[in-house]
């Protein structure tokens, strides 16, 4: 959990669930409206009307509005996410002063208020403040994006944290079929590529063709125990 301000240029692994472990995304839409918060608020600019854009022209990414609008100025470098039915992950870069704070902070309001919205219901739906924790080594960054992408597996009912061997054929081909995160866009699959800034990533990792390779022999050698007292700690 972060306890103290984040650095300029720090690199965090951010994440938060539903309160009391409740659901946050109860049908696509829901999970479209959160990638698209994701583009949407980070941008030091205000957010235009999305009741308004929702339901009208769509762009060429999968099922997002097409709005026309000027230079964004970003809040953070979003380089990497995942949705889960209850919880969501985020790899950013803070790149302008409390970047992270005021981004996090429009982007829990914003979907929270939709989703209040669309349910009729009052009160906080995320548990307490967001997770935040500083990758602070090589290794770290390595194995943290595999770690994110790979979490769909769980809703596929594929077991992949313990030692039980796995399909990793069926595995791969639902992580690809998968929407709403970012590997799809990492491997080469165009999805949500204007929600993330993948440049530092692909590079780091190879390019897309590799990116894809080294995450199945990730998989297949991992050691999913020993890396989530890191993502967690």
């Amino acid at each position: 959990m972060m306890r103290t301000k984040p650095e300029m240029g720090g690199i965090y692994h951010i994440y938060n669930r539903g309160v009391e472990k409740r659901k946050i995304f109860l049908d696509d839409q829901d999970y479209l409206r959160f990638v698209h918060d994701l583009f949407e608020f980070n941008d030091q600019n205000p957010a235009i009307n999305l009741a308004y854009y929702f339901g009208k022209s769509k762009s060429k990414e999968v099922g997002l509005p097409k709005i026309e609008r000027g230079a964004r100025k970003l809040f953070v470098r979003l380089m990497a996410f995942c949705l889960m039915p209850n919880h969501f992950h985020l790899i950013v870069q803070q790149i302008t002063d409390d970047g992270i704070t005021e981004f996090i902070r429009k982007l829990g309001t914003g979907y929270t208020n939709y989703f209040n919205k669309k349910y009729r219901r009052v009160g906080p739906l995320f548990q307490g403040k967001y997770k935040s924790v500083q990758i602070k080594s090589e290794s770290h960054l390595i194995h943290l994006p595999y770690y994110i992408h790979l979490n769909p597996l769980d809703v596929a009912g594929i077991e992949w944290r313990g030692e039980k061997v796995i399909n990793y054929k069926k595995a791969s081909e639902f992580l690809e079929k998968y929407r709403w995160s970012s590997y799809r866009d990492y491997i080469g699959i165009r999805n949500f590529p204007s929600v993330t800034q993948r440049e530092f990533l692909t590079k780091f990792f190879d390019g897309p063709e590799n990116y894809r390779k080294r995450m199945i022999k990730w998989l297949k050698e991992r050691d999913v125990g020993d890396l989530e007292t890191v993502v967690f700690k």
